[in-house]
């Protein structure tokens, strides 16, 4: 017999593993054999001796699931378990639980101790091998034993997966995106921020890569915390790295493409990284290749070992280095560690460039040579330009990377 709707309410199960979980409702929609959406409200799992509360919920909501009601043991095939989508609201969990330790395996979180909220959680097309989309937002928690984190409290806007694949084999895991978003973190160890992380993992359309925005480090409160006898040598630190202000500001991103050109495809590199108030780097890469039949570009940018065995037709590197102060920060405290004034911890930084550049030829000296003037504050900026042959392969790099500048054309330019 076909129902539209069935309820129970008060519901309450005990685990042989101690734990009790008690649902105030339990609704299934549709017809029960094929459910359109499954609803449980009141949710509450707990130690069944203390009673105290191990995880909670207000709402979960399971769209078009592959059965009404799923067992609690093992006793489903891993296939048998499939969502069309998920939305669970005001979650509560318990970081000291065996249930939290499972559940964020491989994380910081793993064995700590405290607690975290989580506003909602959304999701489409969940199985045991992939996941379409699953996005959390408003996360909060604090506590003890944040592993790498130490002990405080942190909260994010969101975070948000994308073609997930590949779940149910080792090594096999994909990821088409990923977007965190809005994440602070104060405690024993780390105090900053995040405002974004955007990783691109899919190139099947011709593009990806990494986006950092807004990283943010209290430099000046995390040495305050640090042991006595290092804070001196951290202070230097921070100020050759913040010109005394204590907060690291940090931007970057690794962007990478390809187009298909005739016979051959061209992979395009586009990198930057920028210390505020410190220095900008930019690497740009313009590379023609003719890859191995069977692999694509996509290719290339997932494993980069893969570049190995494609043939470049030429191409261009080009390294930029913009000094935003750091470079003069640096010579200052060159000299005063050195107890020599800063013309004279430029000169022996110059006959150091000068020496190398006779071991190593002069493509390396004209570089070294370049941070010279970014040193002494001659320059602003150095461009090294590099140029490959005709035709190559990377092995021809890599079994004599000291023979490297033979083999390159290098243009040096500073401005």
């Amino acid at each position: 017999m076909l129902r539209s709707r069935v309820t129970a309410k008060d519901f309450v199960f005990e685990s042989d593993e101690g734990d009790r979980i008690l649902i105030d409702s339990y609704e299934v929609s549709g017809d029960y054999d094929s459910p359109d959406e499954v609803t449980l409200k009141g949710v509450r799992i707990e130690d069944s001796l203390t009673e105290l509360m191990l995880m909670s919920a207000e709402k979960i909501v399971l769209g078009k699931p592959s059965r009404a009601v799923f067992p609690l043991d093992d006793s489903l095939a891993p296939e048998e378990l499939r969502l069309g989508s998920l939305a669970i609201d005001g979650i509560v969990i318990d970081m000291a639980s065996d249930m939290a330790e499972d559940l964020f395996y491989g994380t910081p979180f793993t064995s700590s101790q405290g607690r975290m909220t989580i506003e909602q959680v959304r999701g489409q097309s969940l199985a045991h091998d992939g996941i379409g989309m699953l996005e959390l937002t408003g996360v909060a928690g604090s506590g003890e034993d944040f592993d790498e984190f130490g002990s405080g409290s942190f909260t994010l806007g969101s975070l948000r997966f994308e073609g997930l694949t590949g779940l149910d084999v080792d090594g096999e895991e994909q990821l088409e995106s990923m977007v965190l978003r809005d994440f602070e973190i104060d405690s024993d160890r780390l105090i900053g921020s995040l405002s974004l992380l955007d990783f691109d993992g899919d190139f099947s359309d011709g593009e990806g890569g990494v986006r950092l925005e807004g990283f943010h480090m209290n430099l000046a409160r995390m040495i305050e915390m640090a042991p006595e006898e290092e804070r001196t040598q951290l202070r230097m630190v921070s100020n050759v790295l913040t010109d005394g202000t204590g907060e690291l500001r940090l931007d970057a991103a690794f962007l990478g493409s390809w187009k298909e050109e005739g016979e051959h495809s061209v992979l395009v590199s586009d990198s930057r990284i920028e210390l505020h108030d410190a220095l900008r780097l930019m690497l740009d890469i313009n590379l023609p290749v003719v890859l191995p039949a069977g692999m694509e570009p996509a290719d290339v940018f997932a494993d980069a070992g893969s570049l190995q065995a494609a043939t470049l037709l030429g191409g261009d590197l080009r390294l930029t280095l913009s000094n935003q102060g750091l470079f003069g920060r640096l010579a200052t405290l060159g000299a005063a560690m050195e107890g020599v004034t800063e013309s004279q911890y430029v000169e022996q930084a110059r006959t150091q460039a000068q020496g190398f550049g006779m071991m190593f030829g002069p493509q390396v000296q004209s570089v070294l040579m370049g941070l010279v003037e970014l040193l002494e504050g001659a320059a602003d900026e150095l461009e090294v330009s590099i140029g490959l042959p005709s035709e190559s392969t990377m092995a021809t790099y890599m079994v004599d990377p000291l023979g490297l500048p033979d083999k390159l054309s290098m243009e040096v330019e500073t401005r």
